[in-house]
């Protein structure tokens, strides 16, 4: 199973993420990403067998989500793999709390995930141009209240994103 641990929105966060991905577009060109697929995440573990999920799960446990409030209020682009994003300019420290402790207990659990640095994004467009300017962006607050564990399916069509299981503040 590939999974990841991520910051999952409702429905008001995924349609101000969609109308920043539509204008973007219409700047950067690319491939929009399906609402269905925005989030932010945590913890990439890849691969992980049937026999770890509980030993996941459990490590998340001892994470503690905290309610806070993540406010998406500037474009980003990442010029080596072409890729638009929505961003903060301030994370709240309850996230990095709670990512700093996620990852501990991932490490502590010995469940190997992908250790770059935590950088608080939300991908919108992939195989996109660079803009020569962004647009203004009305910001979109996010009250985050929990995480999830997502699982990556691969489908004759793409991919699909399933929450395995929550965890809320």
């Amino acid at each position: 199973m590939r999974l990841f641990f991520a910051l999952w929105p409702d429905d008001a966060v995924r349609a101000g993420l969609a109308r920043w991905s539509r204008e973007l577009h219409a700047l950067c060109g690319g491939r929009i990403m399906p609402p269905e697929k925005l989030h932010v995440t945590l913890a990439f573990l890849g691969g992980v067998e049937e026999a770890q999920l509980a030993e996941v799960e459990r490590a998340a446990d001892g994470g503690a989500p905290q309610a806070a409030s993540l406010v998406l209020d500037r474009p980003g682009y990442w010029k080596q793999n072409r890729i638009a994003w929505a961003g903060a300019s301030v994370v709240p420290p309850e996230l990095e709390s709670l990512v700093s402790e996620l990852r501990g207990a991932l490490g502590e659990s010995r469940i190997r995930f992908d250790a770059k640095p935590f950088v608080s994004h939300v991908t919108l467009l992939r195989d996109a141009r660079e803009p020569r300017a962004f647009p203004e962006l009305a910001p979109i607050e996010w009250r985050l209240s929990g995480f999830a564990l997502v699982q990556s399916l691969t489908l004759p069509r793409g991919t699909r994103y399933e929450v395995r299981r929550s965890w809320s503040a």
